[in-house]
């Protein structure tokens, strides 16, 4: 597994690499969100929903911790992350929801990173051609 540097420490790397059996159990970032306790589910009832989304509190909370860390960790460090919380906060947002989607952009980052087998590259450049 490819090291990524930022947030996602070497304790973090090895609890997801033994979760996800190195990464052939769970191959899919929503699935481990799911599985981390990120994910928000909806309350629906036929056509109906009631109140607003939560994440399962049957999740694995050592992972979710450790995320949740990261996350923090995260939002203090001048970078994407702590500007995408500041303006989520100043949205009217609650800070523990953008926490939480913060810990899901970190999830999708890693797996991103390992289905690519490259390192984690904050400026990235698209191969689009510009107008």
């Amino acid at each position: 597994m490819v090291l990524i540097l930022g947030s996602i420490t070497l304790i973090t790397a090895a609890y997801i690499l033994a979760t996800t059996n190195e990464f052939i159990s769970i191959t899919e970032a929503k699935k481990f969100a799911c599985y981390c306790g990120v994910a928000p589910f909806e309350h629906t009832s036929g056509i109906r929903i009631k109140g607003k989304s939560r994440v399962s509190h049957k999740a694995n909370k050592e992972v979710k911790t450790l995320f949740h860390m990261a996350a923090l960790s995260s939002v203090r460090i001048k970078g994407d992350l702590q500007n995408y919380f500041h303006r989520k906060v100043a949205e009217g947002k609650n800070k523990m929801s953008v926490l939480n989607a913060i810990r899901n952009k970190l999830i999708l980052r890693v797996f991103s990173c390992v289905n690519r087998n490259s390192i984690f590259q904050k400026n990235y450049k698209y191969n689009f051609a510009e107008p």
